[in-house]
């Protein structure tokens, strides 16, 4: 019943309308207008003034067909850059980017996803529970279409995001995640003429990066320090340096640990330059997921994939998504790959097979769950 070519046309579509981070509202408009022709009521939220956006998040109530409890379906709608002007290349079944810019399979491929799976279920007169329909804004921001949701706007409580790679996997479990803010103050001075005046920043930053723990740190933990700024001119030892990292980890314990070894890091670095000093700033941006895979909407999910013929498992990932909030927020949902690869670069791409495939188990996910 799904439509490859109609899948892979309406995904064609998608990533090439402009929709970064906070300038979502080219693709909410298009959106918008599909589902209220598909019979859904359509209304968004103040997330995009809270964040500063062109819209919040659109929720969309597809009625059902029959009495039971309503089904959540999430994707997001912003793309990472460089993400203007996309210009989409087909190979057989392979859609990948030219090479300029992201694809912006994450997340449309999901948005694709769920607007097939609707239009089948409204076409073909399909039994399906109410469909409650969310396209979050600000996800690549660190979830804030998800953080801000008006959850009193949602009916559902269970359901699943659509948000990862690998066809064939529900994702039950993710990291949380830390953000450090970091500011290095050192002392400025001429470079040439007083340079023992002066106490560089830089080397303080790069006396306590030299010692800190990066990168994968065990099976359930990462670290990253991903944007440094500094200096004002070759000639001046540089008085400021400002950092931008994070952590994350499966185990909230380990996550708690590396945040402090990042911390003192830079805190001892400090001590060994006289009149340098740190501050650093550590907020949580999102907890840890697990969902357990006896779960209700596991079996569900697992129950649908044997009805559509197709493989399932259940793994954890390393990157955080809407899910992590949502999960935190009174819902129950899972993770399912669309099948987008090489995400956040421009070698962006994915199979229209394996998006078929996604959609046929969430169709059977729809249709199961209107007798569970």
């Amino acid at each position: 019943m799904i439509q490859a070519d109609r899948l892979r046309d309406d995904l064609l579509a998608l990533v090439q309308i402009d929709s970064l981070s906070k300038h979502e509202g080219r693709i909410a408009e298009r959106l918008t207008s599909e589902l209220r022709a598909l019979g859904a009521e359509v209304e968004f939220d103040a997330a995009g003034k809270r964040v500063g956006g062109e819209v919040g998040n659109l929720i969309a109530h597809v009625p059902g067909t029959a009495d039971a409890a309503p089904l959540l379906l999430c994707a997001h709608m912003d793309t990472v850059e460089p993400g203007i002007g996309v210009k989409p290349v087909v190979e057989g079944d392979i859609i990948r980017t030219d090479g300029t810019t992201v694809l912006g399979g994450d997340d449309k491929s999901g948005i694709a996803i769920v607007m097939e799976c609707v239009r089948v279920c409204r076409e073909r007169g399909l039994r399906h529970p109410p469909l409650e329909v969310v396209f979050t804004i600000c996800e690549e921001l660190g979830l804030l279409g998800a953080r801000h949701l008006d959850v009193e706007r949602v009916r559902a409580r269970r359901g699943l995001v659509f948000d990862s790679d690998a066809v064939g996997m529900v994702f039950t479990r993710a990291p949380g995640s830390n953000h450090l803010d970091v500011v290095v103050h050192g002392r400025a001075a001429h470079a040439g003429m007083a340079p023992e005046e002066g106490v560089s920043a830089i080397q303080v930053m790069a006396a306590a990066v030299s010692r800190m723990r990066l990168g994968r740190i065990d099976a359930e933990t990462t670290a990253n320090l991903g944007v440094v700024r500094g200096g004002r001119a070759v000639n001046i030892i540089p008085d400021e340096v400002v950092l931008r990292g994070e952590a994350r980890s499966h185990d909230a314990k380990k996550l708690e640990a590396q945040c402090a070894h990042m911390l003192a890091c830079f805190e001892e670095a400090a001590e060994q330059f006289p009149g340098a000093r740190v501050s650093v700033t550590i907020e949580t941006s999102y907890a840890a997921m697990h969902v357990s895979d006896d779960a209700p909407i596991m079996r569900l999910v697992r129950a649908a994939a044997k009805r559509a013929g197709r493989s399932i498992e259940s793994a954890g990932m390393g990157g955080g998504c809407d899910a992590n909030i949502l999960n935190q927020r009174g819902f129950e949902v899972v993770n399912l790959g669309t099948g987008m690869r090489e995400i956040h670069t421009t070698n962006e791409w994915l199979k229209v097979s394996d998006m078929v495939a996604a959609a046929e188990v969430t169709l059977a996910t729809i249709e199961l769950a209107a007798d569970a």
